[in-house]
């Protein structure tokens, strides 16, 4: 899902309004390539809909959260949300610290008989942060000028 219409139409197909307020959501996180916080998204949202609310905008990326439509990522630094990318089958990420790309890992890490056998996972996250080569080169660039 990584177009506006795709957004709108997953909304709409599970019987909630599109507002314009969640359709210029839609557009920050189509637009947005990294990870954004809460207040980030409510800073933005709020230059356009004066009297909004922290609450809703919170309620909001929730909502798209559920739905698939954004991924939820708890960083050092709290919580923070992405499109959800386009990987149709189960992954994890690596993610830059720095500029917030992020990459897929194809193979899952999680041992299943580590798992008890009186315990049913239903879903597990993983994430390995760090620098991506980009920022890696540049970090390097930086120290030698």
């Amino acid at each position: 899902m990584h177009t506006v219409e795709e957004i709108i139409a997953r909304l709409s197909s599970q019987g909630l309004r599109v507002t314009d307020q969640r359709k210029t959501l839609a557009k920050l996180f189509v637009q947005e390539q990294g990870y954004l916080s809460p207040k980030d998204v409510y800073e933005y949202m709020g230059k356009i809909y004066s009297g909004l609310s922290f609450d809703t905008v919170y309620r909001n990326l929730r909502v798209m959260e559920e739905l698939g439509v954004l991924e939820q990522i708890m960083f050092e630094d709290g919580v923070k949300f992405k499109l959800h990318c386009r990987e149709e089958q189960h992954h994890h990420h690596l993610i830059c610290l720095q500029c917030g790309k992020t990459y897929p890992i194809k193979h899952c890490p999680m041992d299943q008989t580590a798992v008890p056998q009186q315990f049913k996972v239903v879903k597990h996250k993983f994430e390995v942060f760090g620098y991506c080569a980009s920022c890696v080169r540049e970090e390097e660039a930086d120290a030698l000028s």
